[in-house]
């Protein structure tokens, strides 16, 4: 698939040639190229260490880029960050949970970008939160703490924070992982709702069988982007074998 960059209303998420290179010298990603349109949920797959969360630190500004270029809806990376146009929902083991915090106030930390110095929320920013919290499900629940959530109902706390967020790009981290059915078709179903409105959704998941079923496009990763582009055309036996390096058993 061609990548045009030129028009951000076509193509929200674009990488050309990225390479990155930690300070160990080790080159976690090598000449990345895709693209993402908006209003598209797009799968990014691949085995351990393939780079899925190297390239999700290098779209969030973590790492920095030793070639190439990322482009975010019309902006650069510091440009979209400062904006608040990139969200992120985080794997669970990335989060303390031990933390005393309220579920209101993790999903306020999508506001944080908009407040001032002293992080006082406003009327805007309290509605914000409340309709997040009721677009995932998770409005009774505001006042408990985080810790005591099933591992379902934290995930959609961070989703909730992604949307009070305001975020028009948003990075999933395995959203699968840990919760229950009704939690995983829950979260798809408003995911699509999301890509209706025009956002970009690009989810890491070792969820092969359920890729095809809410994803739009798919980019296969292995040290660098093997293939990219719509689903049913880029999620097959033989793409997926070059991927994960053998025969797809289950496939």
């Amino acid at each position: 698939m061609p990548l045009d960059s030129s028009d951000p209303a076509e193509t929200g998420l674009w990488a050309r040639d990225v390479t990155v290179t930690y300070r160990n010298g080790v080159t976690a990603l090598r000449e990345t190229t895709f693209s993402v349109p908006t209003g598209t949920i797009a799968a990014l797959v691949g085995v351990n260490g393939a780079g899925k969360s190297t390239l999700f630190k290098a779209i969030m500004g973590f790492l920095p880029l030793a070639r190439g270029d990322i482009g975010i809806i019309g902006h650069t990376v510091k440009s979209a960050l400062r904006k608040g146009i990139v969200a992120y929902v985080p794997q669970a083991e990335e989060v303390d949970w031990t933390f005393p915090v309220l579920v209101e106030d993790v999903v306020m930390m999508g506001r944080y970008g908009r407040m001032g110095f002293l992080r006082m929320p406003s009327a805007e920013d309290e509605a914000a939160v409340t309709e997040a919290l009721r677009r995932v499900g998770m409005l009774d629940f505001r006042q408990r703490q985080i810790g005591e959530l099933s591992g379902g109902q934290r995930k959609r706390v961070f989703l909730a924070r992604a949307l009070a967020q305001d975020g028009q790009v948003i990075l999933l981290d395995e959203p699968f992982t840990g919760v229950d059915v009704q939690t995983e078709e829950a979260i798809i179903t408003l995911l699509k709702e999301l890509r209706d409105e025009g956002r970009v959704m690009l989810v890491s998941t070792h969820n092969l069988g359920s890729v095809p079923e809410f994803c739009d496009q798919t980019i296969l990763v292995k040290g660098t982007v093997l293939h990219y582009g719509p689903t049913e055309t880029t999620f097959t036996r033989a793409n997926l074998e070059h991927a994960f390096g053998g025969v797809l058993r289950h496939f």
